[in-house]
């Protein structure tokens, strides 16, 4: 059905995701898509539920997702940025096919100490980088709102950790998670997102759904959940969120 909503003219909202699958559905539901091959990635541009839209795969890592947050906004213009993908549970409480927003992010493997505290990013003060309060709370609305049409995900907002590496050690972990006990969630391509939008003055919200426990049996979890849960919770949260812009 052809979307009638007025669109916002401020808004370009950049969608990032690492894998394929955590984006399937959203470039084919956009209207008047148009492509562009930049730096061996594919942006598309068109409209999603009124709202104007860059979507992209940065591929995994912190390197290239800073890259393409960096292009999607010097580039693409975009306004806003939201990142969708999935992560391994780092608490007991958030569990498999829950879903985390990120009130703030920190490079787990950042470590530039004696120079600088363990964590922060060397310069800016900061170790926990903030998302933007307003957008986030845009995008738990519209997550709340698609899992109450399922039956037991919950909702979870707190610090997520991101750090090149994929996390499938239980003793890993515990450490990690005994550095930062307010850890929800850990993945590799969030915080680098934060820093780059605070350097340009971005807003930006990150959302994950949780597809492991992050332990020994991460790797089979993993698959398997991005193959048949990702794709369908990125749609629906994301058809959610833009649709509230325009309501």
């Amino acid at each position: 059905m052809q979307n009638t909503a007025k669109p916002q003219a401020d808004i370009r909202l950049g969608i990032m995701s690492a894998l394929a699958e955590e984006q399937s559905g959203l470039i084919d539901a956009m209207e008047n898509p148009s492509r562009l091959v930049h730096g061996m990635r594919e942006y598309t541009a068109g409209s999603l539920w009124g709202i104007e839209s860059v979507a992209v795969l940065s591929r995994i890592g912190k390197v290239a997702a800073g890259m393409t947050a960096a292009t999607l906004v010097e580039k693409f213009g975009v306004t806003h940025i939201v990142f969708t993908g999935v992560a391994g549970s780092a608490d007991p409480d958030v569990q498999v096919g829950d879903v985390v927003i990120a009130d703030s992010l920190v490079q787990h493997d950042m470590d530039a100490s004696p120079l600088f505290p363990r964590f922060e990013v060397p310069l800016t003060g900061l170790s926990h980088l903030p998302s933007d309060l307003a957008l986030s709370d845009r995008l738990a609305a519209a997550a709340g709102k698609f899992l109450e049409a399922t039956s037991g995900p919950r909702l979870h907002r707190g610090l997520i950790g991101s750090g090149d590496l994929f996390v499938h050690d239980g003793k890993r972990l515990a450490a990690l998670k005994s550095a930062l006990p307010g850890l929800l969630a850990v993945e590799m391509e969030g915080a680098a997102v934060a820093q780059v939008c605070f350097e340009l003055g971005i807003p930006f919200a990150v959302i994950r759904t949780i597809s492991d426990n992050a332990d020994e049996s991460a790797a089979v979890d993993f698959v398997e959940f991005v193959r048949t849960v990702a794709s369908r919770y990125a749609f629906g949260i994301i058809e959610n969120f833009c649709r509230s812009w325009t309501l």
